[in-house]
């Protein structure tokens, strides 16, 4: 059992990368140990009702003590990268102080990751911010841009070109919007336009931040992550449900990358919600656009949008296939997203540097058969394929996740891995999914 691609696929060839992604609050654990200072996580997860059955970050797949064994669970797969973040609370517990405990552990877990053979893809950011920072306006204040690139010094002199390619962020839409606009993740705050100044900040501590990065790693790839859902009208003869479906695509994904590609944000926000528009100094968008050597870009799914008198809203159709998330999937809209924003911009090469699923996983007689997840996973690389045919220039694609672990607001409900976790034990099991990538990358080795 394994994935089926045509000969001339160009998954076939080594130079594509496959890999799998984490994210450390996601899977470290040991939240408190070695000097770790509290996260917005944390005191998320403290908060009553807003994380599922009150789940939080302190113990997660443990892997701050199993990383050697999921290191070699990594190369048993055969991938050829894994993803992972580093937790800034580990790195600087405490405010302009490093703590070599946390640079150490990210040093040991690169020199394992080049030993075995896998290239470390490493990600500078994602979500944990220190809570002291948060004390003191987190991404609202301008000074966490200049916090993080201080950050980013320290980390990119520390590991060097030890690490094959390093991201700024990941999904800066998250960390502003559902964090400072919609309240769904840490800090948890509902005014929209607290989440495009958040997220003003946090591309401008992208920009301040990469011209450090190349200095002390010359040799790597830098670039950020961005998680794009595209949207359609719920009824594409609908005017009105048109330029709902452009709006908020406007937001979601023209609001990220355009200010990185071309230098400057979408014209319609202005436009249509002048109260949105955040506060930008003379010289942050020229910071914000500067080469990246690769945009890596999550897909899971896509929006359904109608125009109503309350404004858009998404709709959610009948009879079509959906995750354990109730998200669509929809593998045509990832083939479509890729080929829209090729023709609309001049971009950088593109990683998938996530997709993936949440399935309702259950270990059962020693096997997890997660046959849907199989589906997903071929579905949305024959819609890479089909994007690569039509000139997207794709260097790679990750799975999420490697492993079960803590999805944020959702606590440890839902499943994305490939590996499935047993919480009480801490027992790793691959997956049905976890062995169709093994077997074609065995037979793609020995092709």
């Amino acid at each position: 059992m394994s994935f089926e691609f045509p000969e001339s696929s160009p998954f076939r060839r080594s130079d594509f990368v496959f890999g799998v992604a984490t994210a450390a609050f996601q899977i470290e654990g040991a939240n408190k140990e070695d000097e770790r200072c509290e996260s917005i996580w944390d005191r998320f997860c403290a908060t009553p009702g807003k994380v599922a059955n009150g789940d939080d970050g302190t113990v997660a797949c443990d892997h701050y003590h199993l990383w050697e064994q999921d290191l070699e669970m990594i190369a048993e797969l055969g991938v050829d990268a894994y993803r992972l973040s580093i937790a800034w609370p580990r790195i600087m517990p405490v405010e302009g102080q490093v703590n070599s405990k946390g640079i150490e552990f990210y040093k040991r877990l690169i020199a394992k990751l080049n030993e075995l053979g896998i290239k470390p893809f490493v990600t500078l950011y994602h979500w944990d911010l220190p809570q002291y920072l948060e004390d003191r306006g987190g991404w609202l204040s301008r000074e966490t841009a200049y916090k993080f690139a201080e950050f980013a010094d320290i980390m990119t002199k520390a590991l060097g070109d030890s690490v094959f390619s390093y991201a700024t962020f990941n999904e800066p839409l998250c960390s502003a919007f559902l964090g400072y606009r919609f309240g769904q993740h840490a800090p948890g705050l509902t005014e929209d336009k607290l989440g495009f100044q958040a997220a003003h900040h946090i591309l401008l501590a992208h920009g301040l931040a990469l011209p450090k990065m190349r200095e002390n790693a010359p040799k790597a790839e830098h670039g950020i992550v961005l998680n794009f859902t595209p949207a359609y009208p719920a009824d594409p003869t609908n005017a009105a449900d048109v330029l709902a479906a452009d709006f908020d695509e406007q937001q979601g994904i023209h609001w990220f990358l355009q200010p990185i590609v071309e230098g400057e944000y979408p014209a319609a926000i202005r436009q249509q919600q002048p109260l949105w528009w955040p506060t930008i100094l003379p010289g942050d968008l020229a910071l914000i656009n500067q080469p990246i050597d690769f945009l890596g870009i999550n897909y899971y799914t896509r929006h359904v949008i109608k125009a109503t008198e309350n404004g858009p809203c998404q709709v959610v159709l009948p009879d079509v296939e959906r995750t354990d998330m109730g998200w669509e999937v929809c593998p045509e809209a990832l083939t479509a997203l890729l080929v829209k924003l090729n023709q609309r911009y001049t971009l950088p090469p593109i990683f998938i540097t996530e997709n993936g699923m949440a399935g309702a996983d259950s270990l059962e007689n020693g096997e997890v058969i997660d046959q849907q997840r199989c589906d997903y996973y071929q579905s949305h690389l024959d819609a890479v394929a089909v994007a690569m045919e039509q000139g997207v220039d794709m260097r790679g694609y990750f799975a999420w996740s490697l492993m079960d672990n803590f999805e944020w607001a959702f606590g440890y409900e839902k499943r994305f891995g490939i590996v499935y976790v047993d919480y009480a034990s801490q027992q790793r099991v691959l997956k049905q999914s976890a062995k169709y990538f093994q077997q074609f990358l065995q037979q793609r080795a020995g092709a």
